[in-house]
């Protein structure tokens, strides 16, 4: 539970969220939290039931899912950066409780890796309770967190909320970078390794 604690972060959402939301009423954001948490839930019990399925049927490495995060939270972060994200004709066109909220901030490649391993490392039917109820004790948890960040809204105004968005977007471009790298590095250590078996 502390490795899924540290890994989907719930504290540290809660910059992005308010960059998200900031344009929106208390109705919205309050709905948006709550969108973005049962979906982030939904899609990690799917892939704590069928991850490795999943990725053994689409022939994919856990690198690859890392890499297209990294790539989906690095065009999030341009529009956080360059001002998109405020324009309302820009924002009208997705829902961002479910792109990039739900997914892939908060269940992003690092959270599905992590519960995948869980599964498959665990020796009894008794751990796997204790990961379901890790699961949903974290998602509660980040739902609180989002639902109650809105008394910084009142307090940062809108000039606070660009500043905050600026702030967002350069966090999560670092972010970005480091999922795309960490994939990069994973299939360069991955052709080594082949390399050297192959020249044995």
């Amino acid at each position: 539970m502390v490795t899924l604690f540290v890994i989907m972060d719930p504290p540290g959402i809660v910059p992005i969220y308010l960059a998200l939301t900031g344009t929106m009423d208390k109705r919205e954001r309050n709905r948006a939290a709550l969108q973005a948490t049962l979906l982030s839930l939904g899609v990690i019990s799917l892939f704590a039931l069928l991850g490795q399925q999943i990725i053994s049927y689409l022939h994919i490495d856990l690198a690859a899912l890392q890499g297209a995060g990294g790539l989906l939270l690095l065009l999030v972060a341009l529009q956080l950066l360059t001002g998109k994200a405020d324009d309302p004709n820009e924002a009208a066109t997705s829902n961002i409780a479910l792109v990039p909220l739900g997914t892939p901030l908060l269940a992003g490649p690092g959270a599905i890796v992590a519960v995948i391993l869980f599964v498959q490392q665990a020796p009894s039917s008794g751990d796997y309770l204790w990961i379901a109820l890790a699961i949903v004790v974290i998602h509660f948890l980040i739902y609180l967190v989002m639902r109650f960040s809105g008394l910084l809204v009142k307090i940062l105004r809108r000039g606070g909320i660009e500043v905050l968005t600026r702030i967002a977007g350069v966090l999560l471009a670092a972010i970005a970078v480091q999922l795309i790298a960490d994939a990069v590095m994973s299939y360069v250590e991955l052709f080594e390794s082949s390399a050297g078996a192959s020249a044995w």
